[in-house]
């Protein structure tokens, strides 16, 4: 009987959490500009912008705050200002210079950036694990109180609208800059759907695979005409994104087809119909004729032991959304450029470059990758 201690076969830190704020260019180049030693676990990170306020909540082994309270710290201070305290763990916050948005698992609080804060509205939400939520200058978008549906609250008058996004459990959603479309995903993970916050009108459907993935991140570039996708496949895909306000959008007659992203960016007449004239036959299914993405490219995604020790059974890591670290995150740095970074023990960024090659076709590329974590 081998009666030894399991061997720890990936000592050192291990990275909870990850995340770019609203201006993600000092990324370039993406090197350590400061770090705070809490000597303690946290689990959610988030920046505002550039200013110096990071929203704070307790994670891992050894958390360094309570998992349900919202520590709102001033590093130019070296202090927390505000404090936020709920009855159950908080899965994710999101700031603006305006507002706090805080999602726990069956409900949403928003409440005015002041100090002392003030709560002006709580939502109630189906099951929302994965603490999503998407704070734009204008909208706030979030799981309804129903499978598959979110809720769109204008921030300045209250307004609620619902859109029956899908049939099954949401697992991403994004929001563009310009706040005008919407992206959402599922727990199925095939499609991408576009919907229009203006009147909630879905705009587009975008075909990730045929095969059921788990999305890990959406991103939609600085000037809202492409829009990127992570899942647990290790692809990265690269769509077109049709725009409500863009008038080569309005003006096709096939609004939300292939045709119609066609003439939004792409010189190639079937970049984005993977079945070619498959996709003009009626009847077939409608797999053949959906919107593909004009490229892809493999990322990383290292898969990390359970936090119980190598070959001990999965246990989600405590304050964790999801319960695992995460992977894939998506951010823009331009028009041309995504950055792609996971947490875990073995974090690390890796850099994508889109272009045209000699021969008209669009691409995408690495040109650069790094561990961030200290061995």
């Amino acid at each position: 009987m081998n009666t030894r201690q399991a061997i720890d076969e990936s000592p050192g830190p291990i990275s909870l959490s990850v995340a770019f704020n609203q201006d993600i260019f000092n990324t370039e180049p993406c090197e350590l500009k400061v770090s705070r030693d809490f000597n303690a676990g946290i689990a959610v990170a988030e920046m505002l912008g550039r200013a110096n306020y990071i929203a704070l909540v307790g994670g891992g082994k050894q958390p360094k705050f309570p998992q349900n309270k919202v520590i709102i710290w001033d590093d130019a201070k070296q202090k927390a200002v505000i404090t936020l305290e709920f009855r159950t763990q908080v899965h994710r916050v999101r700031l603006s210079r305006s507002r706090i948005v805080v999602a726990l698992q069956n409900s949403i609080h928003m409440y005015a950036f002041s100090s002392p804060p003030e709560k002006l509205s709580v939502f109630e939400t189906a099951d929302n694990l994965n603490g999503l939520c998407c704070l734009g200058t204008k909208v706030v978008a979030f799981p309804g109180n129903a499978t598959g549906r979110v809720q769109l609250v204008e921030i300045d008058t209250g307004n609620v609208s619902i859109i029956p996004a899908h049939g099954s459990p949401l697992r991403a959603m994004e929001l563009s800059p310009d706040g005008q479309v919407l992206a959402t995903a599922s727990e199925t993970g095939t499609l991408i759907r576009i919907f229009a916050t203006s009147n909630c009108a879905r705009i587009a459907e975008l075909r990730r695979g045929v095969d059921q993935a788990t999305i890990y991140s959406i991103g939609i570039s600085p000037d809202n005409t492409l829009l990127a996708v992570t899942s647990d496949k290790s692809t990265l895909h690269i769509f077109d994104l049709p725009h409500p306000l863009r008038d080569d959008y309005n003006n096709s007659s096939q609004i939300g087809t292939a045709s119609s992203i066609h003439s939004i960016g792409s010189n190639d007449e079937t970049s984005n119909q993977k079945w070619g004239i498959l996709g003009k036959i009626p009847l077939l299914p409608r797999f053949f004729s959906d919107i593909y993405s004009f490229t892809s490219a493999h990322f990383e995604t290292v898969d990390d032991p359970s936090i119980g020790g190598v070959g001990a059974p999965y246990v989600p890591i405590p304050g964790v959304p999801g319960g695992k670290a995460a992977k894939g995150i998506i951010g823009w740095l331009n028009e041309y450029t995504i950055m792609v970074i996971g947490a875990g023990r073995d974090g690390r960024w890796e850099r994508f470059i889109v272009g045209t090659a000699d021969d008209g076709k669009r691409h995408c590329i690495r040109n650069g990758w790094k561990r961030y974590l200290g061995s």
